[in-house]
């Protein structure tokens, strides 16, 4: 099969806006690139910084917990460690995550955005050492198949934004739900290999449209009447490093 890496993504803040990149440099037994880096506490969610483990993505400012994070515009400068925040009816953000400071600031602002819709206190929390706060315990760098999602997208009869599904690597030249067969096998992607963890069981953080945060269509429910399964994409565990880049192809072992 011909594929090719169609897009590549980074989510710096858990649950917040998608940076588009043009290339990364992918680690063996690693996480994507300064992906979930932070996360934001929607109340105490019982995270330790001295022993990280994994918390339930419901424990943040998350899409599929608060529809309304979508209509906050972010974006991350890694070398700076500033993150800034934009909405409608708001005074821009900017503030430096690594400081006291800068994270108190993000609280402030986000809880003024999501007035109404949190229970707090909302607090960021950085990720010690290689912890990232994914969804999966083991999971650490996610594919989608964008023929997948268009498939689901005629079956519904409406276009899909593949950003509803937050991966870091968007492919394009699959068969539609090809992927869901390749537990086990392995892929080289662009200048990196990997193995197939498993395929992703999706939840209501896609059935939130990524332009409007609304919720707009229940895509989990969709999914398994349509098919009989919740999937959209697979994990992969990076197991030889190396850079991948826009264009880059993907091949099947």
């Amino acid at each position: 099969m011909d594929a090719r890496i169609a897009s590549i993504y980074r989510h710096p803040v858990k649950g917040f806006t998608p940076e588009r990149l043009t290339s990364a440099i992918l680690e063996a037994g690693a996480c994507f690139p300064c992906d979930r880096l932070y996360a934001v506490e929607d109340g105490p969610s019982g995270f330790d910084p001295a022993a990280p483990g994994h918390i339930s993505k419901m424990k943040f400012t998350v899409l599929a917990k608060i529809p309304a994070v979508a209509k906050a515009r972010t974006a991350y400068d890694e070398a700076t460690g500033v993150f800034s925040a934009k909405a409608e009816g708001r005074p821009d953000f900017a503030g430096d995550l690594r400081t006291d400071a800068g994270r108190a600031g993000l609280e402030t602002w986000l809880a003024a955005l999501l007035d109404g819709e949190i229970t707090g206190p909302l607090r960021v929390i950085e990720g010690p050492g290689a912890h990232r706060f994914m969804d999966s315990k083991s999971g650490y760098v996610s594919i989608v198949n964008l023929a997948s999602v268009r498939d689901l997208g005629q079956r519904l009869g409406m276009t899909l934004d593949p950003l509803r599904f937050r991966a870091n690597l968007y492919v394009e030249g699959w068969p539609a739900w090809v992927e869901n067969d390749w537990t086990g096998r392995t892929l080289t992607v662009g200048g990196a290999t990997a193995d197939v963890l498993k395929p992703i069981v999706r939840c209501a953080a896609t059935h939130v449209d990524p332009t409007t945060a609304e919720r707009d269509v229940e895509l989990v429910k969709a999914l398994f009447d349509t098919y009989g399964h919740m999937f959209c994409g697979i994990y992969l565990n990076i197991t030889g490093g190396g850079e991948v880049r826009e264009g880059d192809g993907v091949a099947v072992g």
